[in-house]
C-alpha cells in the first residue's frame, strides 16, 4: 500500500490555526445548525491513523467531549513518557526522527496518515513529508497566534485538486503535492 501523509485543518484568513492564547473558539464562529461535517468525516474515512504532537494531544484531552477519534493516534513527544491510562490503547507515544516514526507506524500496518498540529505539520513540511493538505479558511483575521506555516528549507509546490464552500462562508481547498518522479 502506498504511504500518504495528509493534513486537514482550519485556519484564519491570516493563516493562524489558534489565537494568541491558543484558543480555538473562533473555529466555530459560523453557525452550523445541521452539524455538517464540513468534509471531516469523508476525509477520516480515508485515513488509517493520526499523528499529532504533544500540545495538540493535550489540547484534545482538555476538550469537554468524549475521545473524538476511532482510529489509532500516535503522539510525537520528547517530553512525555507515558500516555494517560484513560487513553491507553487509543493513543501511542512515538519518539525519534520523523523518518523513524513513520517507519514504525508503517510497520504496524498504518499507511494513510492524518498529520495534525501546528508544529507537527510544520516539521513534516520541512522534511517534505506532506502529500496533501485540505485547508478550510474561516473568515476572520486573528492578527496573531499560532501560524499554520513556518519557514521552509526549500520551495514546495502544490496544485489545487478541488475546492468547496461550506455554510456559505467557509472555503475548503484541497492541495496535492506536486512531485517530479
Amino acid at each position: 500500500m502506498k504511504n500518504k501523509n495528509s493534513v486537514f485543518i482550519g485556519a484564519s484568513l491570516d493563516g493562524y490555526i489558534a489565537d494568541k492564547n491558543g484558543g480555538l473558539e473562533w473555529l466555530d464562529m459560523i453557525p452550523n445548525p445541521d452539524n455538517e461535517s464540513l468534509g471531516y468525516f469523508e476525509f477520516t474515512e480515508n485515513i488509517d491513523a493520526l499523528v499529532m504532537g504533544r500540545t495538540t494531544f493535550e489540547t484534545v484531552l482538555g476538550f469537554d467531549v468524549d475521545w473524538p477519534y476511532t482510529k489509532p493516534v500516535f503522539v510525537l513527544s520528547n517530553s512525555l513518557n507515558t500516555i494517560p491510562k484513560s487513553h491507553e490503547g487509543k493513543a501511542f507515544l512515538v519518539k525519534g526522527t520523523l523518518t523513524e516514526v513513520l517507519e514504525h507506524i508503517h510497520q504496524k500496518g498504518y499507511h494513510r496518515l492524518y498529520i495534525d498540529g501546528g508544529t507537527t505539520i510544520q516539521n513534516f513540511l520541512k522534511e517534505d513529508l506532506i502529500d496533501e493538505m485540505i485547508i478550510t479558511t474561516i473568515p476572520i483575521l486573528l492578527g496573531g497566534g499560532y501560524p499554520l506555516f513556518a519557514e521552509l528549507p526549500k520551495v514546495l509546490e502544490f496544485e489545487l485538486a478541488g475546492s468547496k464552500v461550506y455554510l456559505n462562508q467557509l472555503t475548503s481547498r484541497h492541495y496535492v503535492r506536486k512531485r517530479i518522479d
